[in-house]
């Protein structure tokens, strides 16, 4: 029981962490505090020229950014849900189907709370509606990503885990990227999405935690094992 404790504690203080960096970069988008202000237009407008200079460069990004794009994630977290549901582990993917859910309503509630204006470049590459911190694209990619690697590593041996961690991490920074360099999101809205999808999945792999250990199961380690390590198990 001491080393579920700590399991679980870890996930706790993932979130807590994120969580706390998340809520200091709002403040300081909210107060416009000058140094983040300062960041955020020099990469903006230094990425812009990039960007209109570099038309075959802009081209990829936008397909990568819609190959990648918040429906893509959603559809592939749904689709992996049913599949699970339908072999009988409901639980994992009711959990999956809420915390894509429950993460995009939390990012949408907070663009509408904190109502930052998206950039508004000269001769734009690229346009998106609504208001900007954070980024859902970079929001849904993290979640996504999480939720999927979660959701394989029980089928998973030795490096493989570490690799799915590390093309998840690839995929949601680099689609944090494309949302800055093609205009239409500030540094910190991009940075601010992947911090709270990094805090949506962690207190929801810490809470299914919990209530794994309150159903009888044998408690386990997510970051390595996933959150039901049992479906491997009954494949």
């Amino acid at each position: 029981m001491p080393r579920f404790g700590l399991r679980l504690t870890f996930a706790a203080v993932v979130a807590l962490c994120a969580g706390a960096l998340f809520a200091v970069l709002a403040l300081l988008v909210e107060a416009a505090f000058p140094p983040v202000w300062e960041l955020d237009r020099t990469a903006a407008y230094g990425l812009h020229a990039v960007a209109t200079a570099n038309p075959e460069l802009t081209r990829w990004m936008l397909t990568w950014t819609d190959v990648f794009g918040p429906w893509p994630w959603r559809l592939a977290v749904i689709a992996a849900a049913a599949c699970l549901a339908w072999r009988g582990a409901s639980r994992p993917a009711l959990w999956a189907i809420f915390t894509i859910t429950a993460g995009g309503v939390l990012g949408l509630l907070l663009k509408i709370v904190i109502g930052r204006i998206r950039p508004e470049l000269p001769d734009p590459v690229s346009t998106a509606p609504g208001e900007a911190f954070p980024s859902g694209h970079s929001l849904t990619a993290t979640l996504g990503a999480g939720v999927l690697v979660l959701l394989l590593l029980p089928r998973l041996r030795g490096a493989g885990k570490a690799l799915a961690w590390g093309i998840a991490a690839f995929l949601a920074v680099s689609v944090a990227a494309t949302r800055v360099a093609l205009g239409v999101h500030w540094v910190s809205d991009a940075v601010g999405g992947v911090l709270l999808g990094m805090l949506v999945v962690a207190a929801t792999t810490a809470a299914f935690e919990g209530w794994r250990r309150d159903m009888g199961r044998e408690p386990a380690e997510p970051l390595v094992e996933g959150v039901e390590p049992e479906v491997a198990r009954r494949a």
